[in-house]
This record gives structure tokens, sequence and C-alpha cells, in this order.
């Protein structure tokens, strides 16, 4: 079968599309994969800098949707079932092997593509709002990087949630791209964001700031939270690791929250399915993950270098020609 295969720690310049054997499915189920999600782990680990650092020669790609070949008899699954998976490696190619634990149905209405973009980033920001920081209908939300992957979820489940979302966003031209998904405010990450955020609050503030970004927007992130708000700290896209006076936490009655998805998993396997079944009611009632890039598999080192670049607005997705 062809597959993308990572053989130096370079990054995207690093792999190519290969012929490999087929995966050992013993134990496993066997997805022949329709559709692979592009996300940025998947660059981090082509440098060699993602918390998982496994040696080359590997397959990288975590986010799967494809179709079942075959499966072992107490699984669940069936020849033929459409399902999506999460993986640590291997979604990069025709075929991939994975738990029956980290498998699950595709809901009936969404394509292959949508249900390849359900993965990380969606399971991530359910798991962020409605575990971690506990988002009521009617509250703010602020969402940084709001163009990225991570952003563009949190963006409409927030909304799913019937939360009011301020997208702060540093890519120019964006704006119609964020509204389609929902975002009531659209606000320029320049050094007035947080002022023009305190405006459209009413200076109230907001109760819930979702960062993937870090670095230097950090600081002006805690300074917008509301009374009682809520710092959902995703990742640091933006390069640094900020850190904090917790005078500021204390004084100012507030919380600054990590949402680890896949920290949280190995602690709590069982949350996986649970978090999926959230996902997929909010699907029956219209959530669509919303698909602007299409790669076919042999130009996942292009998609992955345009993810590194900024060029991606949303998500991405690996095809099968």
């Amino acid at each position: 079968m062809k597959a993308v295969v990572v053989s130096e720690l370079t990054g995207p310049a690093g792999m190519a599309l290969q012929e490999v054997p087929e995966p050992d499915a013993t134990g496993k189920v066997l997805i022949d994969v329709r559709a692979t999600g592009v996300c940025f782990p998947d660059l981090l680990i082509s440098y060699g800098k993602y918390q998982l650092r496994p040696e080359p020669p590997f397959i990288p790609g975590a986010e799967v949707a494809g179709v079942v070949v075959s499966a072992p008899g107490d699984s669940g699954f069936a020849v033929g079932d459409r399902v999506l998976a999460m993986s640590d490696l291997g979604g990069y190619a025709e075929r991939v092997a994975i738990a029956a634990s980290r498998v699950m149905p595709i809901p009936a209405d969404l394509s292959f593509e949508e249900a390849a973009s359900l993965i990380i980033n969606y399971q991530t920001m359910e798991f962020a709002l409605s575990r971690r920081a506990s988002l009521v209908a009617g509250e703010t939300v602020v969402v940084l990087g709001a163009a990225g992957g991570v952003g563009t979820a949190a963006i409409q489940l927030a909304k799913a949630h019937g939360a009011k979302v301020i997208a702060v966003v540093r890519r120019a031209g964006a704006d119609e791209f964020l509204r389609e998904l929902g975002a009531d405010e659209v606000v320029a990450l320049d050094e007035s964001w947080a002022a023009r955020v305190g405006e459209l609050t009413e200076n109230r503030g907001a109760n819930v700031v979702v960062d993937p970004v870090g670095g230097d927007a950090f600081d002006d992130a805690v300074r917008v939270l509301a009374p009682e708000g809520r710092l959902l700290v995703i990742g640091f896209a933006g390069g640094g690791i900020p850190s904090v006076k917790v005078n500021r936490v204390l004084f100012r009655n507030i919380s600054i929250v990590g949402a680890a998805w896949g920290e949280f998993l190995r602690t709590d396997p069982s949350a996986l399915a649970r978090t999926h079944a959230d996902l997929t009611e909010l699907v029956g009632k219209g959530l669509r993950p919303l698909v602007k890039a299409r790669y076919p598999l042999a130009d996942a080192a292009r998609a992955l270098a345009d993810l590194e670049a900024g060029q991606v607005l949303g998500k991405a997705v690996l095809v099968r020609e």
C-alpha cells in the first residue's frame, strides 16, 4: 500500500509517499482510509518536537475516517462500517490498523472529510469548553488564534453551546470566514485587541478565553477576563510558554485552566467515547466541520508546509485520489 513516510526529522521536507507493507491488524480494526486530518501535532512530530517522539522511519497521522476492512469479533464493528478513529501515528496511509477503543462510528450526516475533521480539534474543544471551563449558555467566549483548526472548532462549539463569540485573529482577510463559522464579532490581534474586547463586552470582560497561542497574547488574555472568568490554556502555537503572577489570579477571582486532551485520555480512556457521543449529538443539531483545504495523500508534505506557513484557514484534510 502507499503511505507518507517520515525518513528524517526535518519537518515536511523529510517525508515522501512510498510503498510500505500492510499494517498488522491482529486484534485491531483495519480501516481503508478515505480522509485524514492534518493537524499541528503532525507537524511537530515531523520535527521531533512533540511529546510523542518516534524514530524514523514512521508514518504520521492521528485523525482518520474510512471504512472497516476487518475487525475483531468483539469490537462492535463490522466490515463496511463507516468509522472515524484517533491514532497516534499511521493515518497518512491507504490503510491503518487501530485499537477498537479508539474507533467510533461516523455520524450519519457527515462525509468522510468532515468526519476526519471532527477528531482532535473538536474533541479537544468539547472537552475544554464543556468540562474544563463549564461553559454556560449566554456567556461570552473570546477565541485567540481563531482562524486555525483549534480556533475554528472553538468558535463552532461555543456557538453550539449558546455562547456569544468574539474571534481574535492575526491573519488578514479571515473575517468573512470566521463569521461564516458563527463568530459574532471579529477583532484583529494587534496591540489594541484587548481594548476592543473591552468595548465589545461593555467593559464586563469575557467569561472564557480560549488560548491555543500563548506567547505575547497571554498577558492580555488574562486582563480581558471578567470576574470568575476562565482562561483555557490549549497550547503554545505562538512559540513562547508564558508565566503568570498568581496574585492576579487570586485578587481578580479568575481561573487559568489547562486542557490537554491527549493527556486526559491517558488517565481516563473512556472519555473518548463520551465526548464523541456529545459531538454526535451536536452534529444531529446541525454542527458541521468546515473543511476549507483538501490535498491528495501524495501532497501531505505540502499540506503540512502550508499549515506551518499559516496558509490554511480552518481544517485541512488529505483525501484519496
